[in-house]
């Protein structure tokens, strides 16, 4: 049972990825509907067989702060897909400013990138338009939800509607 289940709040909204285990006793105490299951898989008793959620709603309301992503290291690196924003390596990473600090550059999202030593070091004190170098992708701030997806390494078809990349 090494699947995972997106959890649904009352309005539909993702708010938490469980365990099979934990998702099948809220359904079973009545505490959530599964929206869906996992085709061909189930939980069998001596006398009765139980679909296995992919999917879960909570019948009541649940208040859920806002939940902010901390700038770290390897927050960036998952961002970034472990791979260096201008040459798509996945070797030898590390962090570039992409406006260099000594010309205003600041810690935040859409100024840190993940780079490998090769460029960041090529790029030098410049910005890339400066030193001639593209990024294969623009940095943003991330959501929640966009973390929430890479719990199991991949999210399952049916999820997407509910994590807003459909």
């Amino acid at each position: 049972m090494k699947h995972s289940v997106l959890v649904l709040n009352q309005n539909y909204e993702a708010i938490s990825i469980c365990t099979v285990r934990r998702a099948f006793l809220l359904v079973f105490l009545k505490k959530a509907e599964m929206i869906d299951a996992l085709d061909g898989e189930y939980f069998r008793s001596s006398l009765q067989e139980f679909e296995i959620p992919s999917i879960i709603r909570l019948k009541n309301y649940v208040k859920v702060p806002h939940r902010k992503v901390a700038l770290s290291r390897t927050n960036i690196f998952k961002r970034d897909g472990e791979r260096c924003v201008y040459c798509g390596t996945t070797k030898d990473l590390t962090i570039d400013h992409v406006i260099p600090r000594s010309k205003g550059g600041t810690e935040s999202w859409e100024n840190l990138v993940t780079a490998c030593h090769s460029c960041n070091s090529k790029k030098g004190n410049r910005t890339p338009e400066e030193a001639g170098m593209t990024m294969l992708s623009k940095p943003f701030k991330p959501s929640y939800i966009f973390f929430m997806k890479d719990f199991n390494g991949k999210i399952r078809e049916s999820w997407k509607p509910f994590l807003f990349l459909v």
